[in-house]
């Protein structure tokens, strides 16, 4: 049986996490928009149903107990998911679809043609849904999942997480680095990560957001023309999945990777999702 004292209001969860981020109950109050002495109150509320110590308060600030910092992990998700069901719930609602609607987030210029494979066939089936397709930066599509602002997204790993979603694997394929054409390196057969980590005149891109090798210590890039214009200058190189060859401009060459890992391509979707119109999607993506 969950009783008051196993369950969280949504207020508390926002209050806390305020306070959890910015580690000062004075920031934490002017970004929710209230008094600091009732946000103090509610915190220490929340710490005595809890029974729990979730911050640790000295003359020099605050800081996070074990529990609290499992509580903001938590908290975190919640909101989150709270964020999600409304946006999820509202997309269902709305007046003015003649029919199922579908939000698929994917990375742009990330596995074309599989992507287009995937609408013409779904398009092709009885009663499909009306898919809107979401084009997101690098790494973005697991927080457009998570936030409800996607229904399904095209994931890729390493690169994407997957914890806390449902998914099936769809393709896996070698990566590439992409040079400019006339950079000795292009005329190379095969390259390994270790060639292309340290190039004095061409520095790796970095990517935001990507915790993941090779980390780069080059300029960031935040879109696929940014990268292309970049390359072609030779102001970076870029370590990318095969697919990408796709988006590549005559000045550019692509060079396979002997030792990198394999990008494998994933359609996830929310654990919990009872949506008719996401199964046939699924399916359909996994007869591919």
């Amino acid at each position: 049986m969950v009783t008051g004292v196993d369950t969280l209001e949504t207020r508390e969860l926002r209050y806390f996490v305020a306070v959890a981020e910015e580690l000062h109950f004075g920031r934490a109050a002017e970004r929710l928009g209230m008094a600091q002495p009732p946000l103090s109150r509610a915190i220490q509320q929340l710490e005595r149903r809890l029974g729990v110590s979730l911050l640790d308060r000295n003359r020099r600030g605050v800081s996070l107990t074990g529990a609290g910092q499992v509580l903001l992990y938590e908290g975190r998700a919640a909101l989150e998911a709270t964020v999600a069901a409304a946006r999820r719930t509202r997309r269902a609602g709305a007046a003015d679809s003649p029919r199922d609607r579908l939000v698929l987030g994917v990375k742009a210029a990330g596995a074309h043609e599989l992507l287009q494979k995937l609408l013409d066939a779904y398009a092709a089936e009885p009663g499909a849904a009306e898919i809107e397709v979401l084009l997101c930066g690098f790494c973005e599509q697991e927080g457009l999942l998570r936030d409800g602002r996607a229904d399904v997204a095209l994931m890729h790993t390493p690169f994407n997480s997957l914890a806390g979603f449902d998914s099936e694997e769809l393709m896996a394929e070698g990566q590439v680095a992409i040079l400019p054409a006339a950079h000795p390196l292009a005329a190379r057969p095969a390259l390994s990560l270790a060639d292309v980590s340290d190039v004095p005149d061409l520095p790796l891109a970095r990517w935001p957001n990507r915790g993941v090798y090779p980390p780069g210590n080059g300029p960031e890039v935040r879109d696929q023309t940014q990268l292309a214009q970049l390359i072609a200058l030779g102001r970076t190189l870029a370590v990318v999945p095969d697919s990408a060859r796709s988006w590549m401009w005559a000045d550019h060459a692509a060079v396979p990777l002997t030792d990198a890992p394999p990008v494998v391509t994933h359609i996830a979707w929310p654990a919990h999702s009872r949506s008719r119109a996401l199964a046939d999607l699924v399916r359909t993506a996994t007869r591919l």
